[in-house]
Parts: C-alpha cells; structure tokens; sequence
C-alpha cells in the first residue's frame, strides 16, 4: 500500500493511474477503520481497479470542539488494517495540507441541511459538503463509497454532487452490524459495558418498526418507536423519524422511499442508526 500525506505527491501518482485508463475508488474515513469501513474497501474493489482510501478528522464537521478532541485517532491500527485488505492508496493528510488560514465555505442545499442531524449538528453537512468536494478535486475518483449507517450524510453528498457537477458515482453500501443488532461505529469504543447493553434499543425498535410497518399509521408507529427508546435505561432520544428517503421530511401514505432515523446518547455517546422501511421504484 502507497501512503501520501500531501495532495501533489498523491495527485502525480493518480494522473499515471489514469493514464493506463484505470478506474479509481475512494472510500472517504475518519480513521479509527472497522469492519464497517472494511466492506466499504471491499465494495469499492469490486467497482475500481485502484482503491484510495482517506483518512483525515475533518475539523470543519464538528461542531462541538470536545467531541473533536476526543475523536478516536488509531492510524497505526488503521494502516495494518487496510494492508490485511490489499488497499492501494491511502491518503492522510494533517489538516494544513488542506485547510488555508480563514477559508469560507458555504453550500446552499436546502431543508435537508436543517432536519435531523443537521439540526441537532449545526454546520455539520457545510464541513462534510467542504472536505467530500475536496476529497473529490484531489482525487478525482470515478466512484465513491460510503455507508447507509449516514444516510443523511449521503443525501447531502448526493445534494453536493448535483449542484457542483462533479463526476463521480456515488454508492451507498449496506450497513454492518455487530452480531447483536449494534450498527459498527468508531463512536462504540467510548461506551461502557452497561452502555453497550442499553444502546441495542436503537437497532430492536428500527427492526420492529420495519416489521411492523404499515403506511396508514406511520405517526402511531412513530410515537410508538419514540417511547420503546425512551424507557431504556441511559439513553436520552434525540429524534426518531420516519422520513421521505429523497428529501428527509417526514413520510406520508404516498412517499415512495421510507427510512427510519434514530439519533440518541447512550451514556456519553453520540450514536446514530436507520433502517430502509420501503425502496422506491
């Protein structure tokens, strides 16, 4: 594996990827790589000849300074990881190789920018749309991957990518779970063992919903969600939506794609999960 940390260097050794009319992949990360980023690699080896793969904690994205600091950083684990699956490239760049001094951003992508995560987040989506366009510049990838478990996430990139114009297919990869039902998250090294326990709520109640769903009563079903994860022990419900899978704003009996979102604190930790209810045509 070929690691750069500055965008010159990388860039020289893609032009002669494309060169040789090779297909390139990138699977954009904030470090601390599990088995959910792993398939995302693994995804992205079956689309590309050559997979980059970056890592970089995007300041610009977080808007509560203490959760940036205690971030998990694990590059030496993350490299061996990505060795064991023969990725090609990885990028890590320190945030002066990409930031200059007082640099502006600002992306106009509509209500979905305020709901959910960008409401509980403030100016999260404007950090995420800021470092995935130049992620994208850099590299220049005819195919990016990135994982259901942000839904959200990937409807702002979709967002970005129609507005700029860019280039790239973008492709949502299923989300990992662990064997009890947990969605895979750098966040879940934070929780205790009594944390673990309690956050399983999240993922039992987005599955009975989806067992349960019927399009006639998605407020009942809502408001049922909303009180099975509020009478678990430790955690504090952020919000539980079942959302238009286009737009993010809540679904209706005609809504041709539905997702369920969960955002909630387990203990001290920030965790998130959805469940595709219906897949639109």
């Amino acid at each position: 594996m070929k690691i750069f940390t500055t965008k010159k260097e990388l860039q020289q050794y893609l032009l002669q990827i494309k060169g040789l009319h090779k297909s390139i992949g990138l699977v954009p990360t904030l470090g601390a790589l599990h088995k959910g980023h792993i398939s995302l690699i693994e995804q992205a080896q079956k689309n590309n000849d050559v997979v980059v793969c970056s890592i970089f904690v995007n300041p610009t994205q977080f808007n509560d300074p203490k959760d940036l600091e205690k971030y998990p950083r694990t590059i030496e684990a993350d490299i061996a990881l990505l060795e064991q699956v023969n990725c090609d490239i990885l990028f890590n760049p320190p945030v002066s190789e990409i930031y200059d001094d007082n640099e502006q951003w600002h992306l106009e992508i509509g209500p979905m920018e305020q709901l959910l995560e960008g409401k509980s987040r403030p100016g999260h989506y404007q950090g995420v749309t800021q470092i995935v366009s130049k992620l994208f510049n850099i590299v220049n990838p005819d195919t990016a991957f990135f994982g259901q478990k942000d839904y959200q996430q990937f409807s702002v990139i979709s967002k970005m990518v129609e507005l700029l114009k860019m280039p790239v297919q973008l492709v949502m990869c299923p989300i990992k779970r662990e064997a009890d039902g947990l969605a895979m998250s750098s966040r879940n090294i934070h929780l205790t063992t009594a944390d673990r326990q309690h956050s399983l709520v999240l993922s039992k109640t987005l599955n009975w919903v989806k067992e349960n769903f019927n399009r006639s009563e998605i407020q009942q079903l809502k408001h049922k969600a909303e009180l099975m994860i509020s009478a678990e022990e430790g955690v504090e419900l952020d919000y539980f939506e079942i959302a238009d899978g286009e737009t993010l704003l809540p679904a209706n009996e005609d809504t041709k794609t539905i997702v369920a979102l969960v955002a909630a604190k387990v203990g001290k930790t920030r965790l998130i999960d959805n469940v595709l209810l219906i897949h639109g045509q």
